[in-house]
């Protein structure tokens, strides 16, 4: 008569290789990011002040967490004309007076209305990306986190960064975001201090650094 044939559980598999002595790997482990993200979303209700229509949404801090999100969240290019997507790392609010951004600038990505549908997502996932995934070597500390500007005269995306006088760090982190976002040589993107954007007007806004 045939042995009977078990099956075992995969918790069961588990505990019999460890008590083999055999290295085990938790399939249903989660994979951690070196910072905790928050998402944030502003929607433009003009009965409202701006702290009023800006809400956190959620935070996470595992590779797979930020899938999930993604994926049930609304896409970009979907949102309506004045709504915002901010991501920052956590504890830091995405205003330009929070004590961690406002000695900082952006690295602005201007975009003519016929990109929200060609490239404007792409982008963004791109921009995120380069955030959870620590891509700036060294210069990762010095990110504060993101905006997506939806917006019916043009799309914006922008990279905020803590020093804007952190010459290298900000540099370096232009030029791989650039290279990240697969712009050409001849595409040159503008760095701009928030204490400038503050004060001027966009007419009159200068790049403190261009790549």
């Amino acid at each position: 008569m045939a042995a009977a044939m078990t099956v075992n559980t995969p918790e069961e598999q588990q505990k019999h290789k460890a008590s083999r002595g055999e290295v085990v790997v938790d399939p249903f482990s989660k994979h951690p990011l070196q910072n905790r993200w928050a998402l944030w979303f502003f929607k433009n209700d003009k009965s409202k002040t701006w702290q009023d229509n800006l809400r956190l949404v959620t935070k996470f801090d595992t590779v797979e967490d930020f899938w999930a999100l993604y994926s049930h969240i609304q896409l970009a290019s979907k949102l309506t004309s004045g709504c915002d997507y901010s991501l920052f790392k956590d504890g830091i609010e995405p205003m330009w007076e929070d004590s961690w951004n406002k000695r900082g600038g952006r690295w602005l990505i201007t975009l003519a209305k016929q990109q929200r549908h060609t490239e404007l997502d792409r982008f963004w996932l791109e921009t995120l990306l380069c955030l959870i995934g620590e891509m700036f070597s060294d210069y990762s500390d010095e990110v504060c986190g993101a905006v997506i500007n939806i917006r019916a005269k043009g799309d914006k995306i922008a990279i905020w960064t803590r020093e804007a006088e952190n010459r290298d760090g900000v540099i370096h982190i232009g030029r791989i975001y650039k290279e990240h976002l697969g712009l050409s040589s001849k595409v040159v993107i503008g760095y701009q201090a928030h204490a400038d954007t503050a004060t001027k007007s966009g007419s009159l806004m200068k790049n403190k650094f261009v790549v």
